[in-house]
């Protein structure tokens, strides 16, 4: 921690430290992220951290659960609940070992037992006493501490935080909390989390299930609603992915096309049918293209993959990441004249809408529910358009970009000087 400086008193009366010069315990200086081990999840709580300008001075706490064999099937359980029922198993696992070996017969490590302490010396697990006793003792030195939280699992704690410590953090709970919002100082969500309260939701919903479908209340002041989803690409990520990978895409012929394939959801459902759609669809914008590039997400199932590296891997205007060496998502950001997407990710639409740059959109009349009306939304705003393979992608077009997570900072910057605080980087 940096000395603090007393300034020289101009009269008899004393010096006031820096910290103080904006009023006592008002500014916020450092801030908490909650994760759950989600890329997606944790991705939007550090994009909002870092265009509050204090990405390098955030924690990254983690709610752990149970891995491998049974727990896998127990992720529906609450965090607490499950460790304990973890922490039993894991007893009667032992006893039973131990029983065997008594016995003289061998036993061997289950897969779980193996893989489950992998990498959990480098997690810094989310206790709720430590961060809460810290955002107290620490308060009078450093300030309110600011927690950012996103994803199902980390909802209890941050609330919990909320509620013990009040007077010393500032609670921001990314994505419906699927509970009372005012347990939480701000919550940002994207509007389509309320779809189920609008009156075509409920005309789609038996009247007998309508009280158990969330969220059952309106927005409230404190709530932050966005198009889409947060994230850390802004014009400075762009510019230094750019330069980065200038040597590799700088040659490429334009205009570059980059594809981006995710995978089936239960609100949007797909399989090898719309895998020869997008196949046909592609073959048929190559004349008005220089170069293809093309990503599949590690969880792409390879009966879609399949049929889309078979049909166009020996196109000479075609690359196909393989998944191997460093992610080239973000030059593919930076340096892509046009996007097509399957309608799977709100988090990847979100991102290559921040570009400005055309984007194609290829499935998304399979999306139901919830991300049927984030598509809706998209196309009244002009953001994406329906790829059909009739596009001439030498055809520019372009939109305001979406810049949610700028939108949010403010709102937070807002709320905290409704409170008297500030944030100073």
């Amino acid at each position: 921690m940096r000395p603090i400086r007393l300034p020289e008193p101009s009269s008899p009366t004393r010096g006031v430290p820096e910290i103080f010069q904006d009023g006592a315990y008002s500014v916020i200086r450092r801030a908490v992220v909650i994760g759950n081990g989600s890329p997606g999840s944790e991705n939007q709580s550090i994009g909002l951290v870092r265009a509050l300008g204090l990405y390098d001075k955030h924690v990254l706490y983690r709610v752990t659960r149970p891995r491998g064999g049974i727990n896998e099937w127990l992720h529906w359980l609450p965090v607490s609940l499950h460790k304990k029922l973890g922490y039993l198993m894991c007893l009667i696992r032992n006893y039973s070992r131990i029983v065997l070996t008594s016995r003289g017969k061998k036993v061997l490590p289950l897969p779980s037992e193996i893989s489950s302490s992998a990498g959990l010396a480098s997690i810094l697990e989310a206790d709720l006493k430590q961060i809460v006793t810290m955002a107290r003792e620490n308060f009078e030195k450093e300030g309110p501490l600011l927690v950012v939280a996103s994803g199902r699992d980390t909802i209890s704690i941050s609330s919990s935080i909320k509620r013990l410590a009040s007077e010393n953090v500032f609670v921001v709970q990314i994505q419906h909390p699927r509970s009372e919002l005012s347990r939480f100082d701000l919550v940002i969500t994207p509007q389509h989390d309320f779809y189920p309260l609008s009156a075509q939701a409920r005309e789609q919903t038996p009247r007998f299930l309508h009280r158990w479908i969330t969220p059952r209340e309106p927005a409230g002041p404190n709530v932050v609603l966005t198009l889409g989803a947060l994230h850390q690409i802004d014009a400075s990520a762009l510019r230094s992915a750019a330069s980065a990978w200038h040597d590799e895409f700088a040659p490429l012929p334009k205009p570059l096309l980059v594809v981006n394939i995710g995978w089936p959801t239960s609100h949007c459902h797909y399989g090898a049918d719309l895998a020869k759609q997008l196949t046909a669809s592609l073959l048929s914008v190559l004349a008005s293209c220089g170069s293809v590039r093309i990503s599949f997400s590690s969880r792409t199932p390879e009966k879609i993959s399949k049929i889309i590296v078979k049909g166009l891997e020996n196109n000479p205007k075609v690359y196909i990441w393989d998944g191997e060496g460093p992610n080239p998502h973000m030059a593919h950001l930076a340096w892509a004249d046009a996007f097509v997407v399957t309608a799977d990710s709100v988090s990847l639409i979100s991102e290559v809408c921040s570009t400005g740059k055309p984007v194609y959109v290829t499935g998304a009349e399979r999306c139901k529910w919830k991300l049927m009306d984030f598509h809706k939304s998209l196309r009244e705003r002009g953001l994406v358009r329906q790829f059909t393979g009739s596009e001439d992608i030498s055809v520019s077009w372009s939109y305001p970009p979406l810049n949610d997570t700028a939108e949010a900072s403010r709102r937070v910057h807002e709320a905290l000087a409704e409170r008297g605080w500030s944030l100073r980087p």
